[in-house]
C-alpha cells in the first residue's frame, strides 16, 4: 500500500562492515546460523568468511553453498533440510540476489511449512521468518533490503515472485571491501540492475515522495560511480558510492513498485537462464520510450538526475536525453547489442509477452499495454 514503508531495522554501509555480523547475530538472538551462499568454491569461500566472523563472537554456523544464479524450489528445500538437520536458529545470506532470495525462501518454509509455490504472490505467509541477516557482495539487486524473492520452479522454469513484508531482513550489511574483487562484467550487470530499479521506481504508478527521493539520488549516484567502478574496480570510493546507490534503489522499488523492464526480464531469465541485470540494461531504452508518452516530465527529471537534462529543453527533449544516456552507458559498459545477441529467438516472443503480462511488476508500470502484441513490440525493439 502506498505510504506504508518496509525496510530492515538496521542497515550497515561502511568499509569493514562484515566484521560486525557477529555482534548483530547476538543482538537478534542467534546461536547457530545457516549461512546461505552461491554455488561452488566462490560461494563456499564467501560463506566461510561469514563463519569465521561468527565464530569469533562465539556463534556456530554451517555453510549452505547451494544458491544457483536463478535459485529454484529444489535449492530452497535442500537448504530447509540442512537448516533443520543442523538445528539452526537464524539465517545469514551472503552474495547477490540469488543467495538472498534462496535464503528468504528457506526462511519462509522453515517458519510457515509447505512448499515455496504456495507463497507466490503477495502476503501469503502467516509466521515471521527466523532472525535474518543479509550480507551483500554485489551493488545492484537491492535484495538485502527488499521484501521480495524471485524463485524458479524446477520442472516448469516458471519464475515465482513472492512479495511479503515478513521477508525483510532484520539487518542488512553493505561492505564495499567485499566488492573490490568483482569483475567488470558483474559490476556492469549489477550496476545497471540498480539503475533499472531506480528508474522504474521513479515512474511507477504508486511512487511517493519518499520513494522519489530515494530513486532520484540512486540515479545520480549510479551515473557518478558506476563507470568508475567498472573501469577501476579497486577504487574503494566508487564501490562505496555504488553500495549507497543500490541500497537506495532497493529501498525505493521495495516501497513503490517496478514496471515493464522487470516484467519482460523475468520470463527471459526463466526460459533462457540469462543474467537479470544485463537483460534489464538491454530492455530499459525501449520501455523508457514506451513510458515517456505518459510520464515525459518524470523522464525529464531522470535526465537531470543523470546530469544530461537542462531546463531550457522541453520535457520531451530531456526525456530522450535520458534514454540516450542509458544507451550510452550500455555501450560504455560493453553490454550486448540486444536480445538477439544473447540468444533470444524471435519465435519465442509471443509466449514471452503473454508471460510478461502476468508478472506482478507489470501492474505498476505507468503506461499499460492494451494487448500482448504491444509487449511483443517492446521485445522486438530490444532485439
Amino acid at each position: 500500500m502506498p505510504g506504508t514503508y518496509y525496510m530492515p531495522g538496521v542497515n550497515l554501509i561502511h568499509r569493514g562492515a562484515l566484521k560486525d555480523v557477529g555482534i548483530w547475530a547476538h543482538n537478534i538472538g542467534g546461536t547457530k546460523g545457516l549461512v546461505v551462499a552461491s554455488m561452488g568454491s566462490y560461494g563456499e569461500n564467501q560463506g566461510k568468511m561469514v563463519s569465521d566472523v561468527l565464530v569469533k563472537d562465539g556463534i556456530q554456523s554451517v555453510v549452505y553453498a547451494g544458491a544457483g544464479p536463478n535459485p529454484t524450489d529444489t535449492m530452497v528445500m535442500n537448504g530447509v533440510e540442512l537448516y533443520k538437520d543442523q538445528t539452526c536458529d537464524f539465517l545469514v545470506a551472503i552474495g547477490g540476489g540469488s543467495a538472498m532470495d534462496c535464503a528468504k525462501g528457506i526462511g519462509l518454509i522453515v517458519s510457515n511449512g509447505g512448499t515455496i509455490d504456495q507463497y507466490e504472490g503477495v502476503g501469503k505467509a502467516t509466521n515471521d521468518l527466523p532472525p535474518f541477516i543479509t550480507v551483500n557482495t554485489t551493488a545492484g539487486t537491492g535484495s538485502e533490503v527488499t521484501s521480495v524473492a524471485v524463485l524458479t520452479e524446477s520442472k516448469t522454469h516458471h519464475k515465482m515472485t513472492i512479495v511479503d513484508w515478513r521477508l525483510t531482513a532484520d539487518v542488512s550489511v553493505n561492505d564495499p571491501e567485499l566488492m573490490l574483487s568483482m569483475p567488470p562484467s558483474l559490476t556492469a550487470a549489477t550496476g545497471m540492475d540498480a539503475l533499472s530499479h531506480a528508474i522504474e521506481a521513479y515512474v511507477c504508478t504508486i511512487a511517493t515522495a519518499l520513494t522519489d527521493s530515494l530513486a532520484y539520488e540512486a540515479i545520480t549516484l549510479v551515473y557518478r560511480w558506476l563507470p568508475v567502478a567498472f573501469e577501476h574496480g579497486d577504487n574503494i570510493a566508487a564501490r562505496e558510492g555504488m553500495c549507497h546507490a543500490a541500497f537506495l534503489a532497493g529501498l525505493a522499488f521495495n516501497n513503490s513498485g517496478l514496471g515493464y523492464v522487470h516484467a519482460l526480464s523475468h520470463p527471459l531469465t526463466g526460459k533462457y537462464g540469462l543474467p537479470h541485470g544485463v537483460l534489464n540494461a538491454i530492455l530499459m531504452p525501449a520501455v523508457m520510450r514506451w513510458n515517456s508518452v505518459l510520464v515525459g516530465t518524470r523522464m525529464a527529471q531522470i535526465a537531470v538526475a543523470m546530469g544530461v537534462g537542462h531546463p531550457w529543453r522541453t520535457d520531451r527533449e530531456n526525456a530522450e536525453k535520458a534514454i540516450t544516456a542509458v544507451e550510452d552507458m550500455n555501450r560504455r559498459l560493453k553490454m550486448p547489442s540486444g536480445l538477439a545477441a544473447m540468444g533470444v529467438k524471435e519465435s519465442d516472443i509471443p509466449a514471452l509477452a503473454e508471460a510478461a503480462l502476468e508478472e506482478l511488476a507489470a501492474r505498476t508500470n505507468p503506461r499499460q499495454a492494451a494487448s500482448a502484441e504491444q509487449i511483443q513490440r517492446l521485445y522486438l525493439d530490444s532485439m
